[in-house]
C-alpha cells in the first residue's frame, strides 16, 4: 500500500488517499498522485517533494507535477546508504563531515561533499558514488533559504514515518482478509483513525513566513518512501 500525508499551512497533517500496489513501481504512485491532484492539490504550484532516492517516485513526480519541481533527497536514506560501503571505524569521521556539510550554503555544502567523495574515492569508491549520486538535491532545503527551524524536518522522510507507524499498529493483529477492496478498507480507516493523533510538524510557526515558498505534501510507501511539500 502507498500512503499520502498532506501539510497545510499552519502544520497539520492530512490524509491525502492510498493506493495498493505489489511492488514499488512508478505507475501506481503516478496514479496515486494524479489522484491527488484530481481532488484539488494545485500541480501547478510549487511542491516541495522530500523522497528517499526511489526512481519510481523520482519519475512519478515528473509525469505529473514536471521535473522542475524542487527535491529533496532524505539525509538519513542518503548517510545510511553510503555508511554501508564503508567499515565501521571510517563511519564515524564520514558522518561527522557529511553532516556538518549539509548546515553549509548550498556552494560551501556541496564542495565540502566533492571534497569528501574525492578523498574516499581511492579506498571506497562506491561510498564516493554513493556521495555524489543526488548530491544537489540533498541541499535543495539550503538553496531555498528555509528557515532552519524547519531543517529538521524537510531534510528527512521522517513527516511520513509517524502516520505509517500508526496504520501498523491499527493494522498489526490482521492476519486475514478477503480480498483486495478490504485490505483497502482497513488501510483507509486506520489511516484516519491515525490522523486524529497526528501532530504539528517541527517548525510549523515558521511555515507561513514562507510566502510564495513551496507548501507541504507526503508521499511514501511502508519501505521506502517520499515526502513532498504542498
Amino acid at each position: 500500500m502507498i500512503g499520502a500525508v498532506g501539510v497545510d499551512s499552519e502544520g497539520n497533517k492530512h490524509v491525502l488517499g492510498i493506493r495498493e500496489e505489489a511492488t514499488e513501481n512508478s505507475t501506481a504512485i503516478t496514479e496515486l498522485l494524479e489522484d491527488i491532484v484530481s481532488r484539488g492539490v494545485d500541480a501547478k504550484r510549487k511542491v516541495l517533494f522530500v523522497i528517499d532516492g526511489s526512481k519510481a517516485l523520482r519519475a512519478a513526480i515528473n509525469a505529473v507535477f514536471g521535473s522542475d519541481q524542487p527535491v529533496q533527497r532524505c539525509r538519513v536514506h542518503k548517510l545510511r546508504n553510503v555508511l554501508d560501503y564503508l567499515p565501521k571505524d571510517e563511519q564515524a569521521q564520514v558522518k561527522s563531515v557529511l553532516r556538518a556539510a549539509w548546515k553549509l550554503p548550498t556552494k560551501e555544502g556541496m564542495a565540502r561533499v566533492k571534497k569528501l567523495a574525492a578523498w574516499l574515492d581511492n579506498s571506497y569508491p562506491s561510498a564516493a558514488a554513493s556521495l555524489l549520486e543526488g548530491l544537489e538535491e540533498c541541499l535543495t532545503i539550503n538553496r531555498l533559504d528555509l528557515p532552519p527551524s524547519l531543517h529538521r524536518c524537510l531534510a528527512t522522510t521522517n513527516i511520513i514515518e509517524s502516520p505509517h507507524a500508526g496504520v501498523r499498529i491499527q493494522t498489526r493483529r490482521v492476519t486475514h482478509r478477503q480480498n483486495g477492496k478490504m485490505v483497502l478498507r482497513w488501510m483507509a480507516s486506520a489511516f484516519l483513525r491515525t490522523e486524529k493523533r497526528f501532530k504539528r510538524i517541527m517548525g510549523h510557526r515558521d511555515l507561513p513566513g514562507l510566502g510564495s515558498e513551496p507548501q507541504l505534501t507526503c508521499v511514501r510507501q511502508p519501505e521506502g518512501g517520499a515526502v513532498t511539500s504542498t
